[in-house]
């Protein structure tokens, strides 16, 4: 077979431009910020043409990211299974030798390995939301966090939400896949829904309107819900306000790892996401699950509400011990 000369760097971009319109914007990123270790690792090993590149090369590169990036075995794998996908696709184009992909290894994880624990509890989250409500009403970290915990919402579809999205009178949002205008949710179409609100979040988000929200459109015309003055607030800055309001000692909390507050790192309004203690988005969307779950809401609730199938939830995100599942069925005895 006659292989065609490529850079590591043309492949990467030849790559995600032909996966453009099979994968989600969230998985395109992802893909690219895994990637882009394996271009990095090249162009320290002198490796300019990929046709080169071998098993053992390969090999090596996981060694050396799994050091590098102080990787746990779950990430590991979602890297290492990325780069076997990525020279797969090197093989169709005549890139790389063929069969090469089958010599990507990946380490093999157990169901409850590939479970991640990180989640805010209802505690934490209570005073998280306490704080903002106090000293933050009704300001865009508020209101976003806000949605976050009491919906389940992915940031994706949280940056998506217009204001037209969200009837006061019915009390719900509308979730809705638009791509056209930059605004793509997870799992597209299957992804959209009505998603019901309580009166404190409906008042919440009315007083944010009322007197909070910046009369600004985005790019496209449209009116985003989370709007700060320059237009739809990033997906990148939705991540950061939960970083920050989740670090211990922003809701009057003693530091966990006895740092001083001077001349922690942390304390950087960009840099809250090295705070051991702080979570990320997905933390919360967890943590409200397991709240939802142990608040007795009926799985099927759940996964509608939350856009998640049952089978998911049970592995990725109930955090429930086994006696707190037992004693959740023991209140339906009485109707046997």
């Amino acid at each position: 077979m006659s292989l065609e000369p490529i850079d590591p760097e043309t492949a990467l971009e030849l790559y995600l431009a032909d996966k453009q319109n099979e994968l989600a914007e969230a998985s395109l990123e992802a893909h690219r910020y895994r990637l882009q270790h394996l271009v990095r690792w090249s162009n320290e090993q002198g490796i300019e043409n990929l046709n080169t590149l071998t098993g053992r090369q390969l090999h090596e590169y996981r060694l050396w990211r799994r050091n590098e990036g102080n990787l746990g075995k779950v990430t590991e794998k979602t890297q290492m299974d990325t780069v076997r996908v990525f020279i797969r696709w090197l093989e169709s184009i005549d890139g790389v030798e063929q069969d090469l992909s089958e010599k990507v290894l990946s380490p093999s994880i157990t169901p409850d390995e590939n479970s991640r624990d990180v989640m805010l509890d209802t505690d934490r989250a209570n005073e998280v939301l306490t704080q903002l409500e106090k000293f933050e009403y009704a300001s865009l970290q508020h209101v976003a966090i806000s949605i976050m915990w009491h919906t389940m919402m992915r940031v994706g579809g949280t940056h998506a939400l217009d204001v037209e999205d969200y009837d006061s009178k019915e009390q719900y949002l509308k979730v809705r896949h638009r791509p056209e205008t930059e605004t793509p949710i997870k799992n597209k179409g299957d992804g959209e829904r009505l998603v019901a609100i309580s009166d404190q979040l409906s008042d919440l988000i009315d007083d944010w309107l009322a007197s909070q929200r910046p009369d600004v459109t985005d790019s496209h015309g449209r009116r985003p819900l989370l709007a700060s003055n320059y237009g739809r607030v990033q997906k990148g800055t939705l991540r950061g306000y939960v970083y920050e309001w989740t670090r211990p000692c922003v809701t009057g909390n003693d530091c966990p790892h006895d740092r001083d507050p001077d001349q922690c790192e942390a304390m950087e309004h960009r840099c809250a996401s090295k705070c051991p203690s702080s979570v990320s988005p997905h933390a919360i969307r967890r943590g409200s699950i397991t709240h939802s779950l142990n608040s007795n809401m009926p799985d099927k609730v759940v996964s509608d509400r939350a856009n998640v199938t049952q089978r998911v939830i049970e592995q990725h995100y109930d955090q429930r011990t086994e006696r707190e599942k037992m004693e959740q069925r023991r209140d339906y005895l009485d109707d046997l």
